[in-house]
């Protein structure tokens, strides 16, 4: 079992970098996400000196961001501390060079997993395969290889698969095959390396069963790169040959341009990061589909880029929802057999509130694969909405059962199916975890407060979300989500009026 991660206490402190909580005699501090980050950095290292540029990378990372953010974090963390038990600082800050904490620390370790159970049919999980060539750059490829595996094989309703966001956590980690398997509750590991040079790839895959800890299948395969995507066809072959003693497996749609097809790997491997990386992202799948218009896939990431870059920005706009919907239905109109493409034209007509046609999609996404733990999450998401709440619960535990160590967002739609279901505890627990305690979130997160009467705490939330939404109102999110029960739009909305959002 995966340990949560370490625990650290201090005096009355305990802090879960984790989880993103820190526990003062037992009660939540109101520490913000950031804040979080930054003490884990300097409790990680206790009595050593950390420059200020090191820091900001732990709670920022990857962005450019002023000194004066920094200092008012150290601030607010010294107000929420308090002082220490011999009356000095917890933080000590040192004159031009950055922070030291100074109290002893107490590793309490972490909170183990609950083992997963073997499903009912035979399970496996891809390991990220290896990329053996000189070149960093054919690491998409590898990655992209990986990924195409997990997706043909989510495809057949015999097997149950790992989703690709729980497999790639394992990426770069040396762990015994069975610790991974129990991790991830499959009895199948399939692993491999890649190298692609001079227009040739060479493959070498193996099933492992990692109960017995046999091999039940090894093979290497030498082609020109033109054959790659027969090459993943029969490995997918294979598997399913050595796991159900049959083949059977519907047509995909492929891509025609293998520049299209490495631009697309790079670009979905940035959809739900940052403003920045979503801009990215679109640059490099309009370039994609301008090489191969009929690459079904392309269109899917540009639909759902579309909407998430606006989502960033505070809230998709009607051009844009108008936009990112005609996109998602060319891609199931080149690819009808693609089970993600359906999904997100399913999630689009939802938020239009083409409930019909919406729900006949969600439907035939899920008899195309039923291993596609996206669809589960994002229909979880809009069965709430519609007051279907216990519906929605059983969808978000089938994704995480599927998708182990997921996106953030599959946090947020577990935080907001808890809050509907009156779980406000449990709630808060989920949303102040560190995955995904971000902006979109801590509506949700101040809502659960508000209503357990935890009134500073939820106005503080408040407060660092409308930093980020400045022109949110109830009254307009309401407006256009997707709610197709009055009960369940009016408990958001006390939620959201008692922890003080705008109206």
């Amino acid at each position: 079992m995966r340990p949560m991660g370490s625990r650290f206490a201090f005096g009355p402190f305990v802090l879960d970098p984790g989880a993103g909580t820190l526990l003062r005699s037992d009660d939540p501090v109101a520490v913000g996400h950031r804040g979080v980050k930054l003490l884990a950095a300097l409790v990680r290292r206790s009595g050593e000196i950390l420059g200020k540029a090191e820091l900001m990378d732990a709670a920022w990372p990857g962005r450019a961001v002023e000194e004066g953010n920094l200092t008012v974090q150290i601030a607010q963390l010294r107000k929420l501390l308090g002082p220490a038990a011999d009356g000095g600082e917890w933080i000590a800050t040192v004159p031009r060079v950055g922070y030291r904490f100074t109290g002893a620390i107490n590793h309490l370790g972490g909170v183990n997993r609950t083992p997963l159970p073997l499903p009912d049919k035979p399970s496996i999980a891809v390991l990220p395969f290896a990329n053996i060539s000189n070149d960093p750059e054919q690491e998409s490829f590898a990655d992209g290889l990986t990924e195409d595996l997990i997706t043909d094989l989510s495809r057949m309703p015999g097997l149950f698969v790992i989703a690709r966001n729980s497999a790639f956590s394992y990426k770069g980690r040396a762990m015994d095959v069975r610790a991974i398997a129990e991790e991830l509750g499959v009895r199948y590991l399939l692993e491999g390396s890649a190298r692609r040079a001079a227009g040739q790839v060479r493959i070498n895959a193996q099933l492992v069963d990692a109960v017995s800890g046999d091999h039940l299948w090894a093979e290497r395969f030498d082609r020109s790169l033109d054959d790659i995507f027969a090459v993943q066809d029969e490995v997918t072959g294979k598997i399913v040959e050595a796991l159900l003693g049959r083949l059977r497996a519907p047509p995909r749609n492929r891509p025609k341009n293998l520049e299209a097809y490495d631009l697309c790997v790079r670009a979905r491997r940035l959809m739900d990061d940052s403003p920045q990386t979503a801009r990215e992202a679109h640059l490099m799948l309009t370039r994609a589909i301008s090489l191969d218009p009929d690459y079904a896939e392309a269109y899917r990431w540009l639909a759902i880029n579309h909407w998430m870059g606006e989502v960033h920005s505070g809230g998709p706009t009607q051009p844009t929802r108008s936009l990112a919907l005609e996109l998602a239905r060319k891609a199931v109109a080149i690819d009808p057999n693609d089970a993600g493409c359906r999904w997100i034209l399913a999630y689009l007509l939802a938020y239009e509130r083409s409930f019909d046609e919406a729900d006949a999609e969600f439907a035939k996404a899920i008899e195309l694969d039923p291993n596609e733990a996206d669809t589960f999450a994002a229909l979880s998401d809009i069965a709430v909405l519609a007051g279907r709440i216990g519906e929605g619960r059983e969808h978000i535990a089938k994704a995480f059962r599927l998708n182990p160590f997921p996106a953030s967002w599959y946090y947020l739609t577990l935080g907001q199916a808890q809050y509907a279901a009156g779980e406000y505890e449990s709630a808060v627990e989920t949303l102040r975890r560190d995955e995904t305690y971000r902006t979109s979130s801590r509506r949700f997160l101040a809502a659960s407060l508000a209503q357990l009467g935890r009134l500073d705490e939820a106005r503080a939330e408040v407060e660092l979300f409308l930093v980020a939404n400045p022109h949110f109102s109830t009254r307009h999110w309401a407006a256009t989500e997707p709610f197709r029960d009055a009960r369940t739009l009016a408990h958001f909305i006390d939620g959201y009026r008692k922890a003080g959002l705008p109206e």
